[in-house]
């Protein structure tokens, strides 16, 4: 059973999502891989206390990454980010001081 706190990661922070932020009222986490659209919105919901309009999900898939060396290839995972849309003047805390 997987449980509310248990679904959210961590935001993701990258210019992308404080241009959404700021002008498009979308915020970026990453993700449980069993979190479905719901789940993430309720999650929303009750930890921050705001309205969620729509939950968009992306599955990112996994990277190659440098070679270290001849032989050893460095590979990053894949993760799941969801994109939330909040209602009209309504924001998160967590992203108020990034600019």
């Amino acid at each position: 059973m997987i449980t509310i706190y248990d679904i959210l990661r961590r935001p993701l922070i990258t210019e992308k999502s404080n241009y959404q932020s700021s002008k498009l009222n979308q915020y970026v986490f990453e993700v449980a891989q069993e979190a479905t659209k719901t789940m993430v919105k309720d999650a929303i919901e009750r930890l921050y206390e705001v309205d969620v309009v729509r939950v968009n999900i992306i599955n990112t898939p996994a990277k190659r990454g440098r070679r270290r060396n001849r032989r050893l290839m460095v590979r990053k995972p894949g993760y799941k980010k969801a994109i939330i849309t909040l209602a009209e003047g309504q924001s998160l805390d967590i992203f108020e001081g990034v600019q």
